[in-house]
């Protein structure tokens, strides 16, 4: 069977585990879209690893690790990723496998992206300064786009860099006043680069039809969420990538119909980092209590995340564009202790009620949301291994979020750990 895992809400909603723990039965994982802005945690018993290009599957010995073509490769952060795992005894030596069509994050790309975010200053996006935005411009544009593929040559690629940095240092100069930067230092570090990747690079499309060919299980992994996409999010508050599942087959060359399976990931409550509009955000204790509890703090930039009720319009939209077949809820152990809690099952826009999402941002800031209260509880949930185990209240949660959303919760989350996962 070949699966896809994509978050439903605004990213962070804990694909990484659910990877992690379908990639046991999985002989290939592939990374379709996104950068290193993305950030999956996998937790396996004290251990505690933390990737932003790798897919999550690469902490499973024997895993295929497919970065595919829609991925803009950051290359120190790959290689620093790789160097980390192979120091925890981890090695990625023969399955490693990066699309030479993929495109590359250099340094003038994150320098392009801190400049025009400082410049500006209120209506920044909020985007984590990695180059992903300026990556994507590249690649769209084309003229001063580089790929994976140009690592192979290392004179062409000198030659390209000098004219690609002419052009930018005039930008930073004339439009920033920054200082231009010295484009022997990004051919050096790129020949670096090319010495340690250039092994790994090759067709990923190729091969990933040859797998499937194969009869080999694939399991697909989304970057960030559904609710970032570039065309189906909240623009412009978005990534600049499609990071919901309609990614996938642009994104890796694979079509939608060979996918059998779509898992979509949530929080229990809803989640976003960086600017951007956010209907059940709890600006109050409570939403104080979730952040600290649940640990929300960014994977990728430590900041803190904006916190609030479970969105089950935000759900319900991602599941229907995302052809998405079951739910995995992450932190159900996080709400433990709050007396009551709401859940969201519609929105009231100029008195008229709707349960479809409005993607864009001028009718979505007119969104007051329906609530619903259910009670709450205080057991501790860590130790739950069963639905029945857990409390009245949180199964009757979870059947109510079932019933909003319009799809069964297949897994449910109540800690950080592989073996905190409850399969329903």
């Amino acid at each position: 069977m070949n699966t896809c895992v994509v978050g439903l809400q605004w990213g962070d909603e804990g694909k990484g585990k659910v990877v992690d723990i379908l990639g046991e039965r999985s002989e290939v994982v592939v990374r379709y879209g996104g950068g290193a802005n993305a950030g999956h945690t996998v937790v396996i018993g004290d251990s505690r690893f933390a990737l932003h290009l790798l897919p999550s599957g690469a902490i499973r010995e024997g895993v295929l690790c497919v970065i595919a073509n829609a991925v803009v490769v950051d290359p120190s952060v790959l290689i620093d990723e790789i160097d980390g795992l192979a120091q925890r005894g981890i090695s990625l030596a023969d399955r490693l496998f990066i699309s030479e069509n993929a495109h590359v994050v250099l340094d003038y790309h994150k320098r392009e992206d801190q400049l025009r975010e400082e410049s500006l200053g209120k209506q920044k996006i909020g985007t984590t300064i990695r180059g992903i935005g300026p990556c994507y411009a590249d690649k769209v544009g084309r003229s001063y786009a580089v790929r994976m593929s140009d690592f192979r040559d290392l004179g062409a690629l000198a030659e390209k860099l000098k004219m690609i940095l002419a052009y930018k240092n005039k930008l930073f100069v004339a439009l920033y006043g920054a200082e231009p930067m010295d484009v022997s230092a990004v051919i050096e570090n790129c020949k670096k680069y090319a010495k340690r990747l250039v092994p790994c690079t090759r067709d990923t499309t190729e091969l990933l039809h040859t797998v499937i060919g194969e009869g080999k299980s694939v399991l697909f992994e989304g970057a960030q969420g559904s609710l970032l996409d570039l065309d189906h999010g909240t623009f412009p508050y978005v990534t600049s990538s499609n990071s919901s599942s309609l990614g996938l087959p642009s994104g890796c060359g694979v079509p939608a119909k060979m996918v059998n399976k779509y898992i979509g990931v949530a929080k229990v409550y809803t989640t976003r980092v960086g600017a951007g509009p956010f209907p059940t955000e709890l600006d109050n204790d409570t939403g104080e209590y979730i952040r600290v509890k649940g640990h929300e703090y960014g994977t990728t930039t430590g900041r803190p995340r904006r916190c609030g009720w479970f969105d089950g319009v935000v759900a319900a939209y991602s599941v229907k564009i995302g052809s998405v077949d079951s739910l995995a809820l992450m932190h159900l152990d996080t709400l433990t202790g709050i007396k009551e809690l709401q859940l969201c099952r519609a929105y009231d826009i100029d008195g008229k009620e709707t349960t479809f999402f409005p993607a864009n941002i001028d009718r979505l800031a007119k969104a007051k949301p329906i609530y619903e209260t259910l009670p709450g509880w205080d057991d501790d949930l860590s130790e739950a291994t069963s639905f029945a185990s857990l409390p009245a209240a949180a199964q009757t949660y979870v059947r109510r979020i079932e019933q909003i959303v319009g799809k069964p919760v297949e897994m449910i989350g109540v800690g950080p750990k592989r073996s905190q996962t409850i399969m329903k």
